[in-house]
């Protein structure tokens, strides 16, 4: 099949060259979305799935079908999804038996879905919805440790009013957060204005936490294995945003360190050290990433999009 392309690359450093190719274009595998997210490539079944958050939708995606509805509801199962603005699933991932996992904005938690991968319903076990006896604001991004151990960020995009100051926000702030094995949530860090996209760098020790405030446009590190986990900036973007739709949002890092982070203009490639490699310039906001199994393929959450690029 042909799909129609968009977008290019901006080569700012030569070891670029060993990750994509300087002439790579990004294709078009699905459209007709409000705001798609929280992609999640799943080598079993061989389909990605992602988020239309507005639409309250999980999609599926594989290249017999195109895309088709998934499960729904995905992240609001109340009688009144409408009053909110993102009432859906965003971020997606799997636990270590191979359960999908979402970060729900409307239920105000990460659930497992209570249905296999081949028949999904939208049947929900709450993993986690509160901290401190307080309701959570709308889980966004969520990552495992190699232990199996979760991570989440919890932004109040899911709010009614997406603000900091809506009244069903019970959390004075937008936490960073570690569910341990036995169910206790401890809080890693309050001092990040708007957290969103996470992943582990390959030693499992270093969280990268992508932070969507236009403000604050930066990247920044969560080290575990400080005493007190302090947020060190790892990269910002405030002053080159210029005018480019986007902001840090999602990402992935791959198992040589390489970091793929939806920023203004499109997908931002820094090595480990933050020097910024280059770029897949997009004309639209990206919202997030997925890698491939064997790191070869990049798909990418763009507006009402979804992108399937090449990686060497």
């Amino acid at each position: 099949m042909t799909y129609d392309t968009t977008g290019h690359i901006e080569r700012y450093d030569a070891a670029l060259d060993a990750i994509i190719d300087s002439s790579a274009i990004a294709e078009i595998i699905a459209e007709g979305f409000e705001w798609s997210e929280g992609p999640l490539w799943i080598e079993s079944e061989q389909m990605l799935l992602f988020s239309d958050v507005p639409t309250n939708t999980i999609y599926k995606w594989t290249t017999e079908d195109g895309s088709e509805v998934y499960v729904k509801p995905s992240g609001d199962t109340s009688d009144h999804p409408n009053r909110r603005k993102e009432p859906g699933s965003n971020g997606l991932l799997l636990d270590d038996l191979g359960n999908l996992v979402l970060c729900q904005h409307g239920n105000r938690q990460i659930a497992r879905m209570d249905a296999t991968l081949q028949q999904p319903k939208s049947n929900f076990i709450s993993l986690v919805d509160k901290y401190d006896d307080k309701r959570l604001n709308s889980p966004n991004d969520a990552v495992y440790n190699k232990e199996g151990v979760l991570f989440f960020t919890d932004p109040p995009y899911g709010l009614p009013t997406q603000r900091d100051d809506d009244p069903e926000k019970e959390i004075p702030f937008n936490g960073v957060y570690k569910v341990k094995q036995n169910g206790e949530v401890m809080l890693l860090t309050d001092k990040i204005s708007k957290p969103n996209g996470i992943a582990f760098f390959p030693d499992g020790q270093k969280l990268l936490i992508g932070n969507s405030d236009p403000n604050a446009a930066n990247w920044y590190i969560l080290d575990l294995t400080d005493t007190a986990v302090t947020p060190k900036l790892f990269y910002s973007a405030t002053n080159e945003r210029g005018g480019l739709p986007g902001l840090p949002d999602g990402l992935k890092i791959d198992s040589n360190g390489i970091v793929y982070a939806s920023g203004p203009g499109g997908i931002w490639i820094f090595d480990s050290t933050a020097k910024v490699l280059g770029k897949i310039a997009l004309d639209e906001a990206a919202s997030n990433v997925a890698l491939s199994s064997d790191e070869k393929t990049l798909y990418i959450t763009n507006s009402g999009k979804v992108l399937r690029i090449g990686l060497k």
